[in-house]
Order: C-alpha cells, then structure tokens, then sequence
C-alpha cells in the first residue's frame, strides 16, 4: 500500500470515528430529553375521572365494557392490546385492507400474473399489520421491563410510608410516564370503579403481557388472601427483576454478531442488485422476459426470509 493510499485510510477511518462518536452523543442527547419530557408528561396527564371514560379507553383497545377481548380471535386481540395502539380493530382492519390494495397494486404493475398479484396482496395485507403490531408490542414490552423496577419500588416507598396498595397504585400512574404509568392509572380506575385488587393486577398482566408482571400480580394476590410483609416482598421482587433485565442485556449482546449478520446478508443482494442497475442499466439485458425469471426471484426472496427468520430466532435468547 502505497503512502497516499495509507493516508486516504486514515483520513476515512478518522472522519468515521468522528462521525460515529457525533452521533452517538446527539443519541444520548436526545434519549435524554425524551426521558425528561416523558416525566413531565406523566406529571401532566389526567387521572380517569369518570367510569365513562374508562368504558372508552377499553373500547378504543378492543375490549369490551367489562374488560374482555372483544374480538373472538383472541391472539389477534391480544396482539392490538398489548401493542397500545388506540385504532382498535377497526383500524387495524383498514391498514390490512389499504396493505393489500396497495401491493396488488405494486404486483399489478410490476407485470405479475393474476395469481401472484392476489397471493402478494394476502400476504401483505396481513403480513405488514402482523409485522407492525408485533414491533410495537415488543418495543413497548421493553419500555415497560425497564420501568418495572423503579415503579415497584414506587410502591414499596408508599407503603412503608403508610400507604395502602391502591394509593401505592395511584402514586405510579401519577409519577410514572408511558407505558407503565398509562397501564397503572387503567388499573387504579378499575379499582375505583368496582374491581378488587386481585381482579385488577390480573387485567393489568394481560393488558401488558409482560413475564415480570405476572410476578407482582401473584404477589399482590397472595398478600391480599393470606397477608404478609408486601414491601419487604416487592423489594426482593425488584432486585431480581434488576439482575434478570441485567441478563438480558448481556445474552442480546452476545447475540449481536448474529443480528448484524443477518442484516448484512439481506441487505447486500438488494443493495447490490441496485448498484448495478444504476450503474448499467442494461447489465440484465432480456433476462426480465424470461419466463423463468420472476418465479426464480420470487423463491431467492421466500428462502432469505425464511434464512432471517431461522437467525432471528436463534438470536432470540429468553431468560
């Protein structure tokens, strides 16, 4: 390597590293202030004042007046809840319907058969909503396992101050911001309107379907029944919920060479196929009007999305 060329890498690996340490102070930046206005929301946000308004909040999320899953396939209802969007079924219908006109359409003028045309419009029009609500779902779970712990010990100081469990309940909902505070003033409306504790926390854990919740709800059932130290309880509760979110943390770093392997390998075939395009358009020359060309491409795209869902899952480390 001669020395212009040595000093061109240089040049390109400190203007990276430059790069990278600005962006990832703007990151910090940001996520800051996003958490600080995020306290000052929930400081801002309105307690459920009415048992009206909490018929609202469960129609908006598909549930009925009484707190059950409205629509009957109850997966899909419980993928909406615990997602926290607020379009309900309805919605969540339209952006299916408008998925699948819309790839019919691309199909269409892509020049595919009729059948190809009406296989990509079913598979988009439920795939692409499925594929959303699973992200917002597992965003929104990981929201919530990070506030968990904080908001536990919320309670544990009520009670040691005196407090009672619900009172313990409204003090999250009032000091907490989104998900965990949203979820925590549903629960302390529900026991305002006529829902035990138990019955509470157990719609609580199904609203969020978060694993760690379960835990409090079991905990706070028990000690309603049969009594005991509570705080002394949810206190051991947050510190193993501290080293198990600890461990996760770890094991999806470990696991990160697979992910960015995975995106490295799907994004290269695209990112290639449209340098070449641009660069010579006509590299392809008549292969477009191969018969055999669309099904073949059809099948690369089926097999690498099956190869990114084999090592999403075998990056997928549960503890």
């Amino acid at each position: 390597m001669s020395s212009h060329n040595l000093a061109s890498f240089f040049v390109f690996c400190t203007i990276l590293t430059l790069v990278l340490a600005m962006y990832i102070a703007i990151r910090g930046w940001v996520a800051g202030r996003g958490r600080i206005r995020s306290r000052l929301s929930a400081q801002n946000e309105k307690p459920i004042t009415s048992e009206a308004e909490l018929l609202d909040i469960r129609r908006s999320r598909s549930l009925t007046q009484e707190g059950n899953y409205a629509a009957p396939l109850v997966s899909l209802n419980k993928l909406i809840l615990q997602s926290g969007t607020r379009f309900g079924l309805s919605g969540v219908a339209f952006a299916a319907l408008v998925c699948a006109a819309s790839s019919y359409l691309i199909a269409s003028l892509s020049g595919f058969d009729l059948w190809v045309r009406i296989l990509f419009a079913i598979t988009c029009g439920i795939g692409l909503p499925v594929i959303v609500l699973r992200a917002m779902r597992e965003g929104r779970l990981r929201r919530f396992e990070e506030q968990l712990p904080e908001a536990i010990d919320t309670i544990v100081r009520s009670l040691k101050a005196g407090h009672a469990i619900s009172g313990a309940i409204s003090a999250v909902s009032r000091h907490m911001p989104d998900p965990i505070g949203t979820e925590f003033r549903v629960t302390a409306a529900e026991m305002a309107y006529g829902l035990d504790l138990e019955t509470a926390m157990v719609n609580l854990h199904s609203r969020v379907g978060q694993p760690d919740l379960g835990l409090l709800s079991l905990a706070v059932g028990i000690q309603s029944k049969t009594g005991g130290n509570l705080a002394e309880i949810l206190s051991t509760m947050s510190r193993v919920i501290r080293d198990r979110f600890k461990l996760r943390r770890k094991a999806r770093a470990l696991a990160s060479e697979a992910r960015v392997s995975a995106y490295i390998l799907s994004g290269l075939p695209v990112l290639l196929f449209a340098l070449l395009f641009v660069v010579s358009p006509g590299f392809y020359g008549d292969i477009w009007s191969h018969p055999y060309t669309k099904p073949v491409l059809a099948g690369a795209v089926f097999w690498m999305l099956l190869g990114d869902y084999i090592m999403y899952r075998m990056a997928r480390i549960r503890v």
